[in-house]
């Protein structure tokens, strides 16, 4: 009698662990498929685009006209077998305050320069990278394009702008859109049109000077350094 009671207490311990090693192996099937899924959606998601402005600006007169140069870091923040085309970039520039009624210019993208510095004249200098082109970004691709942008028959004028560059996302997605205002004082207007020497047409425009930033007068804006 006591060893059928041993054996049929084994069959019993048995038994519940069958059916906890069962009920184990089919959660963590589970919990992998889950995981599974989940890895396969995010996958699948569109890359969500950010824009991080630089805190240079560089802008010049040409001609009868400007040239307005920004490179900004796009990016996506998460992984995607999907990449984002960018297919287009444009900047807006709009008097406020005592020049809001001057005409605003028109700008369009010109080119992507490439920078480097000339250590004979200690100046930094630009020529052609590429054309006007579309762009690819992904995680592991982010990109930091050198736009050069051009507003024919206007210069600039003494005051405050509200600023915006845009990036264009391919046909079904939203645009991605960093703002920012500039400051461009007398003394900058005059340097831009009579530089001096007359080689050196580019002005700097920064916005983390620490006397600017400092100050309770629009410390975000971007302002020659020279101000």
């Amino acid at each position: 009698m006591e060893e059928a009671a041993k054996r049929q207490s084994r069959s019993r311990r048995k038994r519940r662990f069958e059916a906890v090693h069962k009920w184990s192996a089919t959660a963590a099937a589970v919990v992998a498929l889950a995981i599974s899924l989940y890895n396969f959606a995010e996958l699948q998601r569109q890359p969500t685009v950010d824009m991080t402005l630089p805190h240079l600006f560089r802008l010049e007169k040409f001609g009868n006209g400007v040239r307005f140069y920004v490179q900004p870091t796009v990016s996506t923040r998460f992984k995607s077998e999907n990449v984002e085309v960018i297919r287009d970039a444009r900047i807006q520039l709009i008097p406020t305050g005592s020049i809001s009624s001057s005409r605003k210019p028109v700008f369009y993208w010109r080119e992507s320069d490439l920078w480097y510095y000339n250590p004979s004249t200690d100046t930094v200098n630009n020529h052609w990278n590429s054309d006007p082109a579309p762009f690819l970004i992904s995680q592991d691709n982010p990109q930091q394009p050198s736009f050069q942008f051009r507003a024919e028959n206007w210069m600039y004028q003494a005051g405050r702008y509200e600023g915006s560059l845009e990036l264009l996302r391919s046909a079904d997605h939203a645009s991605v859109t960093q703002k920012f205002c500039l400051i461009i004082s007398e003394a900058a207007v005059n340097e831009l049109q009579n530089p001096q020497p007359p080689d050196q047409t580019i002005r700097f425009f920064r916005n983390d000077l620490p006397k600017f930033t400092a100050s309770g007068d629009s410390p975000e804006c971007y302002r020659r350094d020279t101000d």
